[in-house]
């Protein structure tokens, strides 16, 4: 199993976007030295939910500053970086587009990997369909609903039959402890990115003067659904149980660790990166 790591860069308190911004340097440093596979960016606007609107400089900027980690974006608006390095124009009902390039041009070929972000059945169809490798979990998504999302995918493989294997990932907030009070009050951190989510997703978010506003919605699990169904928290054996539960549901080569979200402090993420690192990565080799 390949592990990766995942920067929001969110702050429910506020914080500066110069502390901010880098503690996403020195959790990524630390995963890089730590041995993780991977970082990635997401891209958001407009509130503290994410600071990182542009995600592509703070890119180049992350791997500046590390050694070996390959730096990535999830996600990105696709259309503003066409990946062919051709020339291409457009003649459409609403749009017309004359003849334009778009620098720089990907050295990877012939793109570098697609990882498309499906949250829905739909969304997991229109990823199989263009054989791009598929991302699922965050915040929000319980276990069930990813055990769903694989029986769709194996039927769409089987319809569509794609040229390539198609990889699959996951992803989910982690928190390693041994402390299980520590492990309970970590829940609730991740309770602020689901309910802020899942505003986002279902378009009744809530900001006042920039701050990103937790709405509270119908049927939220409990600390212990939390817990069991929705995150990697707890003691290193209890996250290894949860991930391997995770890979029989998904079936996953990739599993993607949201480690700062809350606002846990930046001595937990880090903590918390490296027992991971220790005690539940080598049950995975």
């Amino acid at each position: 199993m390949e592990f990766g790591t995942f920067l929001l860069l969110q702050s429910p308190s506020a914080e500066s976007p110069g502390v901010v911004f880098q503690r996403g340097v020195e959790i990524t440093q630390a995963a890089d030295e730590l041995g993780f596979g991977n970082m990635w960016l997401a891209e958001h606007h407009f509130s503290t939910y994410g600071y990182l609107s542009r995600p592509l400089p703070f890119a180049v900027h992350l791997a500046n500053k590390t050694q070996r980690i390959r730096v990535g974006t999830a996600v990105i608006v696709l259309p503003l970086h066409a990946l062919a390095g051709k020339p291409f124009s457009y003649d459409g009902h609403h749009y017309q587009i004359p003849e334009t390039s778009i620098f720089p041009h990907p050295i990877q070929k012939p793109h570098p990997p697609i990882w498309i972000t499906a949250q829905s059945p739909e969304s997991v169809e229109a990823t199989v369909k263009r054989g791009f490798n598929l991302l699922s979990g965050g915040f929000g998504v319980p276990v069930e609903r990813l055990r769903e999302f694989r029986e769709a995918f194996d039927g769409w493989v089987a319809e569509y039959r794609p040229k390539q294997p198609i990889r699959v990932g996951a992803q989910r907030p982690v928190y390693v402890t041994g402390n299980e009070a520590d492990a309970r009050a970590a829940a609730e951190h991740a309770r602020w990115n689901m309910r802020v989510t899942l505003s986002l997703r279902h378009n009744y978010s809530r900001v006042e003067s920039g701050r990103a506003i937790p709405v509270p919605f119908a049927d939220e699990p409990s600390t212990d659904d939390i817990l069991d169904k929705f995150s990697i928290i707890g003691t290193p054996d209890s996250c290894i149980c949860q991930i391997r539960r995770l890979r029989e549901a998904m079936g996953i080569d990739h599993f993607n660790c949201s480690f700062w979200f809350g606002d846990l402090t930046q001595n937990q993420v880090l903590r918390s990166m490296r027992l991971f690192a220790e005690e539940v990565m080598p049950a995975f080799r």
